[in-house]
């Protein structure tokens, strides 16, 4: 039996789908732009189609099944970018947008002069490395990412928004060799094994999420490795999780950087850390 629309829509209300979810799911189905909300509303009276029905079963199924919504529209907005997505790669999180703005900063202040040298460890779906070479044009930018799938996703979204990144393939700094740069940024798995939020994200890919029994492992690894390929007075910047601050940054005065500090994200979570590598040694 064909619906309208809106009854469509009020028979997704109540399979506790949250109301914008329900309205994207629907606008998906129809083939239509998942945002725009007001079409949906001028016509909410026109009839569901079958072929569209079907289409919306199947969306509703693998939601309901904890499938990000990102997965499902195939894109993520971030720092102002359309960034394509899939099962590939982590959905890029409005929460690492604070790392962005900190590395912005660093390099506004002069990090590697009109020119500087930025790299981006394990960039999955590209997010921060073309979120960084979109503000700041003149930065050289290399990503790597150990998953040669995820690499194929960040090339492809560096192709459809014409921004050039170097991207390389291979595990955290082993990737880029011997080289060195001003200013390496990453958000590196930090969950610890056996948390149980994982069961919330078991869509994604679990190589990016965990991180040993603390959650820390990769983050001192990298702590521990990145003064191999930093210039004198270059930065490093990780993203952690919410209760890691302190720990993280005992870890980079241990190792001997130096103005070590936080950042907050837009609910006040002390979200990365970082430190600059002293001038001299």
């Amino acid at each position: 039996m064909k619906v309208t629309l809106r009854e469509a829509l009020a028979e997704l209300h109540r399979s506790d789908l949250s109301r914008i979810d329900a309205q994207m799911l629907l606008l998906l189905a129809l083939g239509k732009n998942p945002h725009d909300r007001a079409w949906l509303m001028a016509h909410d009276g026109d009839m569901l189609s079958i072929e569209a029905s079907t289409r919306l079963q199947v969306l509703l199924q693998r939601r309901q099944h904890g499938e990000p919504m990102a997965y499902l529209r195939g894109n993520q907005e971030f720092f102002g970018l359309t960034l394509q997505v899939d099962s590939r790669v982590l959905v890029p999180r409005p929460d690492t947008e604070t790392l962005v703005n900190w590395a912005l900063d660093v390099l506004d202040a002069g990090a590697g002069s009109e020119a500087p040298e930025v790299l981006d460890l394990g960039t999955g779906s590209g997010a921060i490395a073309l979120a960084i070479k979109a503000r700041r044009p003149a930065a050289r930018v290399t990503a790597t990412d150990a998953s040669h799938a995820a690499l194929e996703v960040a090339r492809a979204n560096a192709g459809a928004l014409a921004l050039k990144v170097d991207f390389h393939a291979g595990r955290w700094l082993a990737a880029v060799e011997a080289q060195r740069f001003n200013l390496i940024v990453s958000n590196p798995p930090y969950i610890a094994e056996g948390d149980p939020h994982l069961d919330t994200l078991h869509h994604e890919p679990e190589t990016a999420l965990t991180s040993g029994p603390d959650g820390l492992d990769d983050i001192r690894q990298l702590i521990v490795s990145a003064p191999a390929h930093l210039h004198p007075g270059g930065w490093l910047l990780l993203e952690h999780g919410h209760d890691q601050a302190d720990a993280v940054r005992a870890l980079f005065k241990a190792t001997g950087f130096e103005q070590t500090d936080s950042r907050t994200d837009l609910a006040g979570i002390e979200r990365c850390s970082g430190g600059r590598w002293p001038q001299q040694r």
